[in-house]
């Protein structure tokens, strides 16, 4: 499971013209589904998104995590991430789950988040939408786990 993250001032999804999701300082969390992850690689993907250090501590070095600042948190499914790009100028999807597998998954996370942090907002599975946001830095990370 991946997880793309960035450090923000601000974020929100919307969908149809209508947010769906919005938060303030935390982390924008851009999420793929690979096909052989499991509830457990997305507990553990859950895990480094909390706890992963990526704000400034008093002396203004990254020593600060999600939990620690009491951010918010913005999961935001998104399928191209598991995409293989690794040759020719057009992404293959055979590395990315089936949309079913990779839904549950993805709703096993929010749900896992929504359990152990808040706030938390999400995105919608498989809907076309639109993310804003303001990006603090930029700070941006890749996480995977393993499945």
């Amino acid at each position: 499971m991946i997880a793309l993250i960035q450090r923000v001032l601000s974020a929100h999804v919307d969908v149809e013209s209508r947010t769906v999701g919005s938060i303030e300082h935390g982390v924008l969390a851009l999420i793929g589904v690979q096909k052989d992850d499991t509830h457990a690689s997305a507990d553990r993907l859950l895990e480094r998104v909390l706890t992963y250090r990526i704000f400034a501590d008093d002396a203004g070095r990254m020593n600060r995590s999600l939990a620690d600042v009491h951010g918010g948190l913005l999961l935001v499914p998104q399928f191209t991430l598991a995409a293989d790009t690794r040759q020719g100028t057009r992404a293959g999807f055979s590395t990315a789950a089936a949309p079913d597998s990779a839904r549950a998954l993805f709703e096993h996370l929010l749900e896992q988040a929504r359990a152990r942090h808040a706030p938390v907002a999400a995105g919608v599975f498989g809907a076309h939408m639109r993310v804003s946001s303001i990006n603090d830095g930029p700070v941006t990370f890749w996480l995977q786990s393993p499945a």
